[in-house]
């Protein structure tokens, strides 16, 4: 479903005129929504439509969709979009005489769409974001500028039916005037003048009569019309909810969303009146015609678009933290997009409750709220209130908590930190001129909750996966085992710019390189765009040599970003994700002293600075520097030690460091009033006697820095050099620097839960 997978999110941005001549009858956007893999699989160009003898094979592509679309319509836990979709079957089913026509009209559809992919028709430039500010297009304000014609002629229809109704009245009026005038015409009769006027009058009441019954089908056609625009005005709305869901979900990954409701509210007030309006025109009708069945369809169409209406327009404005630690406070908004319609005076309480994936998946519009409690979630409910000044209607859950959660079973190596839930937010409501109240509900993004601070990383990895690789409108919360490895591109690149704060975008050196890592394939140059990459590789398995995944890895870069390089990253000082045959591609001809930044693919959260330098036999070799960590550069930041280290002069690919990095240096504080004098850490590379530790040096080598207090204490204390440490232990150094120097052993880890298990309190907590 590649195809509707570009169209679906652009839906909002197409005219409802362009919309309504695509997706025609039998073919509604109903259809093409829930049957979008299978339509798009089958070869409808290989059809020759003159030629009957594949008319047989028509049929069974027809067949195949009816039974698709009942199949649907009865897995649906939604009663209005199963009946909507056992309509469009009956309507298909027509097709049985001339399923050539059939295949004519999807495979028109199909081009028609890729066309429009092609030219931008109805669409706004977009683009996967690269940081800045986001584009004026698209927004909802623009969305409803587009739809403002399609709701203006709804409103003409239905004034349209009350002149016609009106004008009925009056000939109704008029009719039963001449009736009641001619009848003293009939008794006498004996003048030719006065029979004269009696035929006048009688054929002008056949002219009254006739025109009565012209308007009488008018109005019943316009009426007709109308419920049917309103349908497919409706539809549109709907599907435009959806879509600003689906583009709040992908913002979890840096996507532009822009969160404002404020026009979909509009749209929705505006088809609830329309919606009043047309029942009461239908009422008023059927007491003037009395029952026909005609009219009772149009009121249980009516009825329908009401109930879908009310339940489709409660939508979660702020969601939930999507990693929930328990026994922590967060908080959550829903919004009714209906909210000046309820009824007044009677509060509306709105309440949440946790649910499992397998219980969200049997959720439906009509569906009894699970019986189950999964958790004990405190301060579940607030009052729906409504906000003059902006309009919306609002119930703010402010200190929400998860006091406890209950796992499900696990499948094989499934950890705790890929398990979703959800939280259910229902009420029951009524609507102004409504008979009866609805209920309704809505659940927010998958939320994972975790025990422990630990679990977070993989946690986010899960959510990350979930928002960035999801379908549209799937089955809750159903994701792909594996992906292609470009989108897995746009979704790093989107994450990292989103959580740095910045315009600058991952490029294609950088992206290769997290391939060849990712793929353990640091030696092939080809694309990896349409390789598969697995969950499994992005964060069950650990990168090999290392004890750590691909995504705990790429997110403590992230972090490192975020908190200390953003303004060199988004300079372009820092070349980032490179490998050691494209670093040595870029300084081999390079005089000594050229280096660049490039995170290490070693150490989680590290960068550290390739250079070219003098080797032993006199020539000229490329070594790493240790790694810099968050913690190194708190107590100096990276633009100081980039100037105290002697041996790098230029930053690739020939200019000054002292130019380039200037901003960056700190200056000198005077001395303070106190009396103390000033001082400064100093960092100082000691390539050491290499030869020794390693005979035949390999293109990189780690070499630990050396750190100096300044000479204003007349005092220098160098750390030993380390050797190049092993890939599963974190180099550390001392704490004390007065200490004396000697062998430093990495400390000993913090007891902690793991993924696959919970912490020893909640554990106790189950007794």
């Amino acid at each position: 479903m590649a195809l509707w997978a570009q169209i679906f999110p652009q839906l909002q941005y197409i005219p409802t005129e362009t919309l309504n001549e695509l997706y025609t009858e039998p073919l509604p956007l109903d259809v093409r929504h829930y049957l979008a893999s299978w339509i798009e699989d089958q070869i409808w160009e290989e059809f020759d439509l003159d030629n009957m003898e594949q008319e047989p094979r028509a049929r069974i592509l027809l067949d195949q969709m009816v039974c698709l679309l009942q199949e649907v319509a009865q897995k649906n836990p939604n009663v209005v979009e199963k009946v909507k979709l056992q309509h469009c079957s009956k309507k298909l089913s027509v097709y049985q005489a001339q399923p050539m026509q059939l295949v004519r009209m999807v495979r028109d559809m199909l081009r028609k769409e890729r066309l429009m992919l092609r030219q931008g028709i109805g669409f706004p430039p977009f683009q996967p974001m690269t940081g800045g500010a986001p584009a004026a297009n698209g927004t909802p304000q623009s969305v409803s500028e587009d739809h403002k014609a399609d709701v203006d002629n709804l409103v003409l229809k239905v004034l349209e039916i009350q002149n016609c109704r009106q004008t009925l009245y009056q000939l109704q009026e008029d009719l039963n005037w001449e009736k009641q005038e001619i009848e003293p015409m009939q008794v006498q009769n004996d003048l030719d003048q006065q029979h004269s006027d009696q035929v006048i009058r009688q054929n002008r009441i056949k002219q009254l009569e006739y025109n009565f019954s012209v308007s009488a089908k008018k109005r019943v056609q316009l009426l007709q019309e109308a419920v049917y625009a309103l349908e497919q005005c409706q539809s549109c709305l709907i599907l435009r909810i959806k879509s600003w869901r689906w583009e709040q979900h992908r913002a979890t990954i840096g996507v532009h969303f822009d969160d404002n409701l404020g026009s979909l509210q509009t749209w929705c007030e505006q088809l609830l009146g329309v919606n009043s309006n047309l029942k009461q025109e239908l009422m008023l009708m059927k007491a003037d015609h009395g029952e026909a069945e005609e009219f009772h369809t149009l009121q249980e169409s009516l009825a329908l678009l009401l109930q879908t209406l009310i339940q489709n327009s409660l939508v979660v404005d702020k969601q939930p933290p999507q990693v929930i630690k328990t026994q922590s406070k967060f908080s959550s908004t829903v919004r009714y997009l209906l909210g000046e319609k309820m009824v007044p005076g009677k509060p509306v309480v709105l309440k949440a409750q946790i649910i499992t994936e397998a219980q969200a998946r049997n959720l439906g519009q009509q569906s009894v709220i699970p019986n189950e409690n999964v958790g004990d979630l405190l301060n579940y409910t607030a009052i729906l209130e409504h906000n003059t000044a902006s309009k919306s209607t609002c119930a703010t859950f402010r200190n929400m908590s998860i006091k406890r959660i209950k796992r499900a079973d696990r499948k094989g190596s499934e950890s705790v930190t890929e398990e979703k839930f959800a939280l259910l937010f229902n009420t029951e409501i009524t609507i102004t001129g409504c008979e009866s109240s609805y209920h309704i509900q809505t659940i927010s993004l998958p939320v994972v909750v975790i025990v422990h601070g630990s679990q977070e990383i993989n946690a986010m990895a899960t959510i990350i996966w979930d928002c960035a690789f999801s379908e549209p409108n799937r089955i809750p919360f159903v994701i792909p085992e594996r992906v292609p490895w470009k989108q897995m591109c746009e979704a790093l690149s989107n994450k990292f710019m989103s959580e740095v704060q910045t315009h600058r975008a991952l490029d294609r050196y950088n992206l290769h390189f997290l391939a060849q890592k990712i793929f353990d394939q640091p030696d092939i140059a080809q694309d990896f765009g349409d390789i598969p990459v697995s969950w499994a590789q992005f964060n069950k398995e650990v990168l090999p040599g290392r004890n750590f995944t691909f995504w705990q890895w790429f997110e403590g870069v992230i972090d490192l970003t975020k908190k200390c390089l953003r303004d060199y990253w988004t300079d372009g000082l820092i070349y980032g994700f490179i490998g050691k045959h494209h670093l040595h591609v870029l300084l081999q001809n390079k005089p000594n002293g050229t280096f660049l930044l490039r995170f290490s693919d070693s150490e989680m959260g590290g960068i550290t600075i390739a250079y070219v330098g003098p080797s032993e036999n006199g020539g000229r070799k490329i070594q790493n520097i240790q790694p810099f960590t968050k913690k190194d550069l708190d107590s100096a930041g990276l633009g100081d030690r980039i100037r105290d280290i002697s041996c790098i002069s230029y930053v690739y690919p020939d200019f000054k460091k002292t130019d380039v990095f200037k901003k960056f240096f700190t200056v000198i504080s005077p001395p303070n009033p106190d009396g103390y004098l000033p001082f400064k850490l100093t960092t100082v590379v000691n390539p050491g006697d290499l030869s020794s530790s390693t005979p035949s040096m390999p293109p990189q080598t780690d070499l630990a820095p050396d750190f100096s207090i300044g000479p204003d204490y007349g005092l220098t204390m160098n750390q030993n050099h380390f050797p190049p440490h092993p890939s599963n232990c974190t180099p550390t150094y001392m704490s004390d620097p007065m200490s004396v120097p000697g062998p430093i052993y990495p400390p000993a880890m913090p007891l902690a839960p793991s993924d696959d298990m919970d912490s020893l309190d909640e554990i106790l907590d189950q007794f």
